[in-house]
């Protein structure tokens, strides 16, 4: 079976776990940690979506005692499986509503769906992570290599979407990651706070955790 629940630590009983729905997603960022290595601290990430709700389920059942926190997080975009997504949060809600649940997103969900999909997830997500990656749209285009029109813009939308719906919304760049891209990280903070977001600058770190 594939690695659905992971946790990037070795707690026998980590305060969070991810949840790696699937390695399908709509950019190719240059700094992505998939395109390194297989696996994240030993559970390999590659897998072909062949699973279900009670495959992921099992799999997260076997942390005792519950963790805190589930994020979806893994090789891809998790709002492409996002009716597997709302399964496994619905799941949450009814049988553990004390655990914190996070979506870590490239923001392109709207875009694809071609509806206000953050409203979807009100009351099943506390917390959105969008990956705004720039200031502008041409680097944007350069870091991310987005596979859909406007994309920029597009995740902008998102973020704005995802705090009207009364989500906790943080927008996030990575830095460090090469020379060439020197991320203005004041300006990004900016928009991210001029959308009603918070902001995160996370560090790049080599060959991941």
């Amino acid at each position: 079976m594939c690695t659905l629940v992971y946790s990037i630590t070795k707690d026998k009983a980590p305060e969070t776990v991810y949840v790696n729905l699937t390695n399908s997603c709509t950019n190719s960022c240059i700094f992505c940690l998939r395109n390194q290595k297989d696996d994240v601290c030993g559970s390999e990430m590659w897998h072909d979506d062949d699973y279900t709700l009670e495959d992921i389920i099992s799999q997260f059942e076997k942390y005792k005692p519950t963790p805190n926190q589930v994020v979806f997080c893994g090789y891809g975009e998790p709002f492409l499986r996002k009716e597997m997504m709302k399964a496994f949060a619905q799941y949450l809600r009814e049988n553990y509503p004390e655990i914190k649940i996070r979506v870590n997103t490239n923001g392109h969900a709207n875009a694809i769906y071609k509806t206000n999909v953050a409203n979807e997830f009100k009351g099943l997500l506390d917390e959105v992570s969008v990956s705004l990656n720039s200031d502008n749209s041409y680097e944007y285009d350069e870091i991310c290599n987005p596979k859909i029109k406007n994309a920029y813009d597009e995740v902008k939308k998102f973020i704005k979407a995802c705090v009207n719906a009364g989500m906790k919304t943080t927008a996030s760049v990575v830095t460090g990651f090469d020379k060439k891209h020197n991320i203005n990280v004041a300006d990004c903070e900016k928009i991210a706070n001029s959308l009603g977001a918070e902001f995160r600058n996370r560090e790049y770190i080599s060959n991941g955790y």
